[in-house]
């Protein structure tokens, strides 16, 4: 059960009702997610405006639910990781793959070292070895795409606690925590 329902939207001061019927005409339906966000407009917002800024980023969409993927799982976060294998699987990638993101892994090169760059960041706070600044260069993560890596996490991060806080009822098929 929840410990911070989703708004009622007959409760909702205009500006976030409107808010989130533009989130139900862009992608069908209002997540439990973004209702509980709306409790503060500010958070929902925020969260969308950075949402929205990250998508214009060099990361295409599958990469960054692969890293959706990976803090989700860093961070233990059984709704996250269970809207994001639902989102992931429209942005290109497979359940499979999906999986191993999760773990930090993936078939291409690229996604798996940031996949792997991003469970060491979830992991670490940030606290990273050199060694595996070097290793996420060599892989083709650049300096400008760490910063993005970072922002993406921050992005999921804030979801991933948002709803272990909330205990957000999980709203898409559910996927286990446990690899």
């Amino acid at each position: 059960m929840s410990r911070i329902a989703p708004v009622i939207s007959s409760n909702l001061d205009a500006k976030t009702a409107t808010t989130l019927t533009q989130v139900k005409a862009s992608i069908g339906v209002v997540p439990n997610l973004f209702a509980t966000l709306a409790h503060a407009p500010v958070a929902l917002d925020g969260f969308l405006s950075l949402s929205k800024t990250l998508s214009r980023g060099r990361l295409l969409a599958r990469q960054r639910e692969i890293l959706a993927l990976a803090a989700g799982q860093e961070n233990e976060c059984q709704y996250c990781l269970s809207a994001h294998t639902a989102s992931a699987k429209a942005a290109g990638v497979s359940e499979a793959d999906a999986l191993k993101a999760r773990g930090g892994n993936g078939e291409d090169p690229f996604e798996r070292a940031l996949a792997s760059f991003a469970k060491k960041v979830v992991h670490q706070r940030g606290h990273v070895a050199d060694e595996d600044i070097e290793n996420a260069r060599k892989a083709g993560i650049d300096d400008g795409l760490m910063m993005e890596v970072i922002a993406n996490i921050a992005l999921n991060t804030l979801t991933n606690y948002a709803n272990e806080l909330a205990r957000t009822e999980i709203d898409f098929p559910v996927v286990e925590v446990k690899l």
